[in-house]
């Protein structure tokens, strides 16, 4: 699919009912072929008892499929809330204007042709984004697969999967760019359990997109659940605006993100034409506005499956449960490395076990060994027992195929239920192998099921983030510093605007103390007398640097001098950083030398921002110094953002560990940090039309309670 450029954001709610409810359908290009293109979704909304108006439209057949056909779209006798175009690609404009004339309300265009064929193709794809725009008609595609309501039994989509059978209305819905990859999840969820009410595929998007749409199935009471795949994203307001709304609504959204690396991301780019952006930055935008980004197909279906079933874990405590102990040692790991917490059970609860069955492992995990062959009422008592120990939120149960065979399903199923009845609010993962039939018992007392034991751990983790992500919520606006979420349209852009031309070190951090974000203390220079009377006006040591426009890296160039001390020193230091200066460009325009004292005894760290195509002005943080690029360990966050989303900012890298206090160092000053960091976003998000880049380093955190401040800064501002 191609994506061309952004559309204005609409209310989803007030302008994809007809997409997702019509009450009549006109299919353009009919045919009563039910094989073909134009014929499979007349086939499909007769065979699902689509209790809508159908009317085929094709001006060469009086009746398509024993349906009456008409001629032209105007010769239908309603204003459709739904048109399918499947006509040639030169005639689709002229098909969507006369859609548009006739009151359609919504085109869903299948036709391929149009932006991933080159320039023609592109043309007449933006005229098909003006059509929407000019006319109100909203448009999905073109070259999409379609669209379906499970429950109404509207299938608009020409899928061959459907010949598998119609997926029962449930709470899960999918949305994805690729038609083909969409119709490939919705036939492996029906093979999972996992019942599509809402199923949408966007193309390439002249129109309508999945931002978009994902937002409106946010708002939907119908929907629990939402799977998301897309290549690029051009809307970002809409997308932040979606994702918000699906976490103050609690429902869980999955979603795979393609284009990861530079291969994959020239091919979005070949592919759809809209920019990838950096990868880093989507995986912080998922995090920051409370998404779960799948990395393949399992993933991606293992977490809505699990998900589905409603139950989030509180804490990250697990217990784990297995008739094998190599199997219970497999889930510890596994558990371990997507950060749960596998915590004894109490006391208590391994004295319960202990006594139940003498030869078992009752710490965490639990053994429950092979006894429970001989005296099956044990793998439910003892399943009940860890279910109802009060120290965990969740348990992870692997019994292969015990659960399954003659004799067991009953008892297991009957001692789940009894617990879950009892704790309804604690998750239970089970792991085993077992037919459909089976499969379904334990999923209707509230058991996800799966086959790998690693996979049920790990839906566990998936579900305990989604408490956070539920927890964290949308609770601050950025400015007010109190919070954790952010909300784009909170910012205006600011009135004071950024010079034009080079910015200077000086006036980048005077930009930044006006903006709340604290610098050193300093004065600049401008002859060698001056030199020496503002360092000796500083108790104690100080740094003297170049200050001159345009010149990035002063270190590299020699013009900055540590730990000056006496007047030889500095005016010595000012003639050595001028002289360098002008050697290396005769052309600079050098303004002075910056004086500050020396700042000592903190932790140094970086604070930036750069411009991302897709997400607009983009706040990184990181260990900072020299060797930023070589340590490689830094986090980001769309801007703009409150202090607590600043500090999970920085929790998510190494420099926590250390800002927290190692090796009878710190703690340090997160508290300012994290101010600090929100008020950068801030200024990154009024001006984000213009920073191309930022960057302050080193940013020195002191110890607690003393602050920290800003030594070094740099603003690269866009044409």
């Amino acid at each position: 699919m191609r994506r061309m450029e952004p559309t204005a954001t609409r209310p989803p709610s007030e302008s994809l009912d007809a997409l997702l409810r019509p009450a009549s359908v006109a299919v353009i290009g009919a045919s009563n072929d039910p094989t073909r293109i134009g014929g499979r979704p007349i086939r499909y909304l007769r065979a699902a008892g689509y209790a809508g108006r159908v009317y085929p439209v094709n001006p060469r057949h009086r009746d398509v499929q024993g349906l009456a056909a008409f001629p032209h779209i105007s010769d239908v006798p309603e204003a459709v809330d739904l048109a399918i175009v499947a006509v040639p690609a030169p005639s689709v404009g002229d098909t969507v204007e006369a859609c548009a004339a006739r009151g359609v309300r919504v085109a869903v265009i299948y036709s391929a042709g149009f932006a991933e064929m080159g320039a023609e193709g592109q043309r007449q794809q933006r005229r098909l984004g003006a059509i929407a725009a000019e006319t109100g008609i909203r448009i999905v595609g073109p070259n999409c697969l379609g669209v379906y309501n499970s429950e109404l039994g509207f299938f608009a989509t020409f899928s061959t999967t459907l010949e598998d059978g119609f997926p029962a209305p449930g709470g899960v819905a999918l949305v994805s760019q690729s038609g083909a990859y969409g119709s490939h999840l919705s036939l492996l969820a029906r093979k999972r359990n996992i019942d599509i009410r809402y199923w949408v595929t966007t193309g390439n998007e002249a129109d309508v997109s999945v931002p978009e749409v994902l937002g409106w199935l946010a708002e939907q009471d119908d929907v629990s659940v939402i799977m998301a795949h897309a290549e690029g994203i051009t809307d970002r307001d809409a997308l932040v605006h979606a994702l918000e709304t699906a976490r103050a609504r609690r429902k869980p959204v999955v979603f795979q993100k393609v284009g990861v690396t530079d291969v994959g991301a020239q091919a979005v780019q070949s592919h759809t034409a809209s920019l990838a952006g950096a990868d880093p930055v989507y995986e912080a935008a998922f995090r920051q506005f409370g998404a779960y980004r799948a990395r393949d197909t399992d993933e991606m279906l293992d977490i809505a499956y699990a998900a589905s079933f409603g139950v989030f874990p509180e804490s990250p405590r697990v217990a784990l449960v297995s008739i094998s102990g190599g199997v219970g040692v497999q889930m510890a790991d596994a558990a371990v490395g997507f950060g749960l917490d596998v915590a004894p059970l109490s006391q208590s609860a391994q004295q319960r076990l202990k006594a139940a069955l003498p030869y078992a492992s009752p710490r965490n995990p639990v053994d429950i060994t092979a006894q429970a062959f001989n005296r099956v009422e044990l793998i439910g008592d003892n399943l009940g027992i860890v279910f109802e120990e009060e120290q965990h939120d969740a348990v992870v149960a692997f019994f292969t195929y015990v659960a399954a065979a003659e004799g067991m399903v009953e008892p297991i199923r009957d001692a789940i239920h009894a617990a879950r009845e009892r704790r309804p609010r604690r998750a239970l993962v089970l792991s085993i192998v077992a037919p459909p039939d089976v499969v379904r018992q334990y999923e209707a007392v509230g058991c996800p099921v799966f086959e790998d034991p690693t996979r049920a751990v790990r839906s566990v983790a998936a579900l305990h983030r989604f408490r956070r992500i539920f927890a964290e919520g949308a609770d601050e606006s950025p400015s007010d510093g109190a919070g954790g979420a952010s909300d784009a349209t909170t910012i205006a852009p600011s009135t004071r605007s950024l010079p034009e031309g080079p910015i200077s070190e000086r006036e980048a951090k005077r930009l930044l103390s006006e903006a709340g974000v604290p610098v050193v203390d300093e004065e600049l220079a401008r002859t060698v007398d001056d030199a020496w009377r503002a360092a000796a006006a500083f108790d104690g040591p100080v740094a003297i640097k170049l200050c001159a426009p345009g010149v990035l890296h002063k270190t590299e160039l020699g013009g900055v001098v540590l730990d000056v001390s006496t007047e030889t020193e500095a005016r010595r230091a000012f003639e050595t950083i001028t002289s360098r200066a002008r050697a290396a460009d005769p052309a600079v325009r050098i303004e002075g030398v910056l004086i500050a004292p020396m700042v000592t005894g903190g932790v140094e760290t970086i604070l930036g921002v750069r411009h991302d195509p897709t997400f607009g002005p983009v706040v990184m943080f990181g260990l900072g110094g020299t060797l930023v690029e070589v340590i490689d360990d830094v986090s980001f966050r769309v801007a703009p953002f409150g202090e607590a989303e600043a500090r999970r900012m920085v929790e998510e890298t190494r420099a926590a560990k250390v800002l927290h206090g190692t090796r009878g160092q710190g703690p340090y000053d997160v508290a300012a940090l994290a101010a600090a960091l929100s008020r950068l976003s801030i200024f990154a998000a009024e001006h984000g039309d213009r920073i191309e880049t930022a960057e302050i380093n080193p940013f020195v955190v002191l110890p607690e309670g003393r602050g920290a401040v800003a030594l070094d800064a740099v603003i690269m501002t866009r044409p």
